[in-house]
């Protein structure tokens, strides 16, 4: 008698647990294909991003039209803003990717900039009025955060095939391409650590908002693109 009456109990945590591993490879697999979760660990990419935003990103976004200048892009750090190797371990790498995954923490290998140099690009700072430059003419940044100037550091460089150079919109808070001109790739992004772009603010509901795709910005590069 006991055990008829166990069995359903038993059917029914089973079906439970099929319906949760269902839904978790689901969304997995959408996270790894089409939209996914970040968290913004800091104030580099102000007034557009705040510290503890929630955003939604778009990983197919550039399969059909190309990363280009003006464009926010989420981005793996690895080898060029983070080491490859984190020193974690494999169970701390474990720990910290299910946080990242459950949003409960932000990553410290994925990365939101500005991008503001494309392959063949000279990107240089700064002119006679204090702006930075790309292919020698001034470029217009109306969503630097207030009070900031373009950039405190002079830099000059040419931006390499499959490359692109990346700032942040708070300058003054900003670790980006400028600071990294003396590591290997010069600071410089790969094109393929793109993950995406953002498309939406999710948290805190008070700024749950699309994020539209920024209009292209400055000029014809050297090559012609």
């Amino acid at each position: 008698m006991d055990q008829t009456k166990r069995q359903p109990r038993i059917k029914g945590w089973r079906f439970v647990l099929l319906v949760l591993c269902s839904a978790l490879v689901a969304s997995g697999l959408v996270r790894a294909l089409w939209i996914d979760g970040y968290f913004i660990p800091s104030q580099s990419m102000e007034p557009a991003f705040r510290q503890d935003d929630r955003i939604l990103v778009s990983r197919t976004a550039f399969q059909t039209d190309p990363v280009r200048r003006g464009d926010i892009v989420v981005f793996d750090g690895r080898g060029t803003f983070a080491p490859l190797d984190s020193g974690r371990g494999p169970l701390g790498e474990a720990i910290t990717g299910a946080a990242v995954w459950l949003g409960l923490a932000g990553s410290d290998t994925m990365y939101i900039k500005r991008v503001i140099g494309v392959p063949g690009d000279l990107v240089a700072c700064c002119d006679s009025a204090g702006m930075v430059t790309v292919n020698g003419e001034p470029l217009d940044e109306p969503y630097l955060y207030p009070g900031d100037v373009p950039s405190t550091q002079e830099f000059e460089a040419l931006v390499p095939a499959g490359r692109l150079w990346v700032m942040g919109d708070h300058r003054s808070v900003s670790a980006d391409s400028r600071s990294l001109l003396g590591a290997p790739g010069g600071g410089m992004v790969p094109v393929d650590r793109v993950v995406g772009r953002p498309i939406r603010i999710i948290w805190p509901l008070d700024r749950f908002a699309p994020v539209p795709r920024p209009a292209a910005a400055g000029p014809s590069t050297q090559n012609g693109q």
